[in-house]
């Protein structure tokens, strides 16, 4: 008679738990439940669904994971939904630009190094005049760009 118990006991036990619904099941179930929210994502284990994606707000992640805590076989809910921040654009960088004296002795100092050129700085334009290789020009534009002038006047004659 003990056997007989234990063995029904046993079968009930394992048809109760063959009832249950399979993760694979409750997550293709949210998921055509979500089909129209791809950016949302679920899956399942043991019965604890996982939310992860990006929530337009608050309101709409709190929609989600009750249409998921719903679904039959779902234990409980783990809500990783984010809220991305609102779209705030950064400040525009600020222009430094020299005065024309610190610009000057900083272009002087530059053009020192290149013979046969000179510089002229007005209102933040630096004029480049004389001679000069080619193979420097390059170097000694990018050098006077540096100090951030408002513009360039490249009057050289290249050798």
């Amino acid at each position: 008679m003990k056997i007989k118990s234990i063995v029904l006991g046993m079968g009930l036990v394992i048809s109760l738990v063959s009832c249950a619904p399979k993760d694979a099941d409750i997550e293709r179930t949210i998921s055509e439940k979500l089909s129209d929210t791809p950016e949302i994502k679920v899956t399942v284990h043991e019965g604890v669904a996982t939310i992860v994606g990006a929530c337009d707000d608050e309101a709409f992640k709190k929609n989600i994971e009750r249409t998921v805590k719903a679904t039959k076989g779902v234990k409980t809910v783990v809500n990783n939904c984010q809220i991305p921040d609102p779209n705030v654009e950064p400040a525009a960088a600020a222009v430094i630009i020299n005065s024309d004296a610190d610009l000057d002795k900083s272009v002087g100092k530059v053009v020192k190094s290149y013979d046969g050129v000179s510089a002229t700085v007005v209102g933040g334009v630096v004029t480049l005049s004389g001679e000069i290789e080619k193979e420097k020009l390059q170097s000694l534009i990018q050098s006077i760009q540096e100090l951030k002038p408002k513009k360039v006047d490249n009057k050289l004659i290249i050798k």
